[in-house]
């Protein structure tokens, strides 16, 4: 679980950056919350103290005596590895943040998709794993490709039946495949799979089964390549 602090001298802001990070975390399944926010820098000063915190996010022109840059300073000389993530609507504040080993600068007004990203980013960086985020939709709906089990096509749509719910689109197999990683290969003319998420293949009923119950077949077409695969390659990492 990481823990969040947000310093931000104006309530509005600080209330509405609170939400949109909930907001991001339940939609990505990410184990983190907003363990404390604050207009006071005091008050931000005590709570980092006393507690464990993970991620930062200043706004750089506080109106306080200390400015979000020397809030970084005091900050960082005590946790050396806290995420630091400044927000301005100042641009020319952008090269000296960075001296503070700084992980992303937002510029105000902060959008859900900018801030979504970069918080993607960093939980890429926290785990060290090769996660791609593909978009599925010209709504820039983006699914953490290591989370699909398997994509249905139906009609005109896709399916993409992920651990924790089901997204559709209208796309096609040619669109999307490009766009998945290497452990997703096409086993039936309706269905691509993603191999690390296979819990076991009955060769002899041609169905695949994931963890949570989901089955889906392996068409005649498909079957050789893909027992030489699954065989060969078993669980990809």
């Amino acid at each position: 679980m990481l823990n969040f602090v947000i310093c931000d001298d104006n309530s509005n802001i600080l209330d509405k950056l609170s939400k949109l990070l909930e907001n991001i975390f339940v939609k990505n399944n990410f184990e983190a919350k907003v363990a404390f926010k604050s207009t006071n820098t005091d008050d931000i000063l005590g709570f980092v103290d006393n507690n464990k915190i993970d991620v930062l996010m200043l706004d750089i022109n506080l109106k306080s005596d200390k400015s979000g840059l020397e809030l970084a300073d005091i900050i960082r000389k005590k946790n050396k590895d806290v995420y630091l993530i400044f927000t301005t609507a100042h641009l020319e504040y952008a090269m000296v943040a960075y001296k503070f080993k700084t992980f992303d600068y937002l510029a105000k007004p902060i959008t859900l998709d900018r801030l979504e990203d970069t918080i993607k980013r960093l939980f890429e960086d926290v785990n060290g794993l090769p996660k791609k985020f593909i978009s599925i939709d010209s709504k820039n709906t983006v699914i953490d490709a290591a989370k699909i089990l398997y994509i249905k096509r139906e009609g005109m749509k896709l399916n993409f039946h992920t651990s924790s719910r089901d997204y559709d689109s209208y796309s096609s197999f040619n669109k999307i495949q490009d766009k998945l990683p290497d452990s997703f290969i096409r086993c039936h003319k309706s269905y691509i799979v993603n191999l690390n998420n296979i819990k076991e293949v009955d060769p002899v009923t041609c169905t695949i089964c994931f963890e949570n119950g989901n089955t889906c077949s392996i068409g005649p077409k498909y079957k050789h390549e893909f027992m030489e695969v699954f065989k060969n390659d078993g669980i990809v990492e």
